[in-house]
């Protein structure tokens, strides 16, 4: 995988992925910040996952959302020091059980971005089910 992140202006930079995609990040708040992607990272990936072991134990899922809790150290570097993870999983007949084995091993199997940041960021994870 491969990607290049561009200087435009100010605090301003694109990034380009290899396939093509860009995301604009900023260092003044006028777009996303690199922390941010961080975070939404972290809720899309282990989504991803959450999804596709719902749909591959039958479970009917109509949404995911993902609510994500950010605390970040005092001083610089400002890292995130605790993550929570908060799905809202929507579908007909959703197995409590599935649900809450989904959310468990994408959090500690699957999600790559959740599984890179777990030595040095405390992340905890929930979940509601709506019919």
């Amino acid at each position: 995988m491969q990607a290049q992140v561009s200087w435009q202006h100010d605090l301003n930079f694109v990034g380009t992925t290899e396939s093509g995609h860009t995301l604009v990040l900023d260092g003044n708040g006028q777009s996303l910040s690199p922390m941010e992607a961080v975070l939404l990272s972290v809720g899309a990936c282990s989504s991803i996952d959450v999804v596709d072991i719902l749909k591959k134990s039958r479970q009917t899922v109509s949404a995911c959302d993902c609510k994500l809790q950010a605390e970040r150290a005092e001083n610089p570097p400002r890292y995130f020091t605790k993550i929570h993870a908060h799905y809202v999983v929507t579908g007909e007949g959703l197995s409590d059980k599935h649900v809450a084995r989904a959310v468990q091993l994408s959090a500690e199997k699957y999600c790559s971005v959740i599984l890179m940041l777990k030595d040095t960021v405390a992340i905890t994870t929930s979940y509601e089910i709506v019919v």
